[in-house]
């Protein structure tokens, strides 16, 4: 799952591990503080950081069956 979510980032398995656990706690979305707080724990931008919670925000909706990008499921 990891190299599904990482895209063009090169991430090792503590940050995944960081990321994954920031994503189930704070939500597929999180705020602009907790995005920083994980970026920083992790060692990365933090728009590498918010670059991660798209592809995985992405892959979590595709699973659940819902359009890629946010929105509707009547849009």
């Amino acid at each position: 799952m990891a190299s599904e979510t990482t895209g063009a980032l090169n991430l090792s398995e503590d940050q995944v591990k960081i990321l994954e656990e920031g994503f189930v706690k704070s939500g597929k979305n999180p705020s602009d503080v907790e995005l920083m707080l994980i970026a920083a724990e992790c060692r990365l931008s933090e728009a590498d950081t918010e670059k991660w919670f798209r592809l995985r925000n992405a892959q979590w909706r595709a699973s659940e069956g819902l359009p890629a990008k946010g929105g509707s499921v009547l849009d």
